[in-house]
């Protein structure tokens, strides 16, 4: 049953994907959907799962925090890096930008599917209700992550052989990952931490790269409103799960 709802999340990522490469026409409202889109997950998703499962507190501090904190900086840190490495090796940015960063941010999309994909395995180990209720989240919130994949694949000026190919990818984490629970098991403390450093990374993304390239050229109402709309959405798929 897990990995049946997981084909779900499958095409909903899919969907994303392709209503993403579908406007590129209004590239700036694409962007400011995905970084409210963004916005939204690790504010009213990520974060909150991530203090509930990781609860200890590392000198005074929950753990999660901790741990989010190191991923908005782990993120920078390496987009730095590949940058300097891209310009001492002679390569070539787009717009400044590096692909390797798209295509590590992606990768980070994908793993983050996946590990969607144990949360349906193991949510209907639990029970049958339980289980419902964490597929429907999952693949009502996969649509955005199709969409934020592919776009920030595609923002970082990699081709779009290259865009899909994670897409693709990021679409078929999740039915790996509820299969992997009819053999693996993960401690809840561990997810946790794994959720934080996750929403960290993917703030960073959103604060630092994706807003500020969608209000770049096009400063314009319309933009802040599909940003205002991403969160919304992801608040009401947020509420109709709980």
């Amino acid at each position: 049953m897990a990995v049946f709802v997981a084909l779900g999340a499958f095409l909903m990522t899919l969907a994303g994907g392709w209503t993403a490469q579908r406007v590129t026409d209004r590239r700036h409202l694409v962007l400011g959907l995905a970084g409210g889109l963004m916005l939204g997950v690790v504010g009213l998703d990520l974060l909150p799962e991530a203090l509930h499962a990781a609860g200890d507190e590392v000198f005074g501090v929950p753990a999660a925090l901790l741990l989010f904190v190191a991923g908005f900086l782990l993120a920078h840190l390496v987009e730095r890096l590949l940058a300097a490495r891209q310009a001492a090796h002679g390569g070539e940015e787009h717009d400044g930008r590096v692909p390797e960063v798209g295509l590590t941010a992606a990768a980070a999309m994908v793993g983050h599917s996946a590990m969607d994909g144990v949360a349906i395995g193991a949510a209907f180990q639990v029970g049958g209700g339980m289980g419902t209720a964490v597929a429907l989240a999952v693949v009502a919130h996969d649509f955005a992550d199709g969409f934020n994949t592919y776009t920030i694949t595609s923002l970082y000026g990699n081709a779009r052989r290259r865009a899909l190919g994670m897409l693709f990818a990021d679409a078929a984490a999740p039915v790996l990952g509820a299969a992997s629970t009819s053999f693996v098991t993960i401690p809840e403390g561990l997810l946790g931490g794994y959720l934080g450093l996750f929403g960290g990374a993917l703030l960073y993304l959103a604060a630092a790269e994706i807003l500020p390239e969608a209000h770049h050229e096009h400063p314009a109402r319309s933009t802040l409103l599909c940003t205002v709309a991403g969160v919304g959405f992801i608040w009401l798929v947020v509420g109709l799960a709980g």
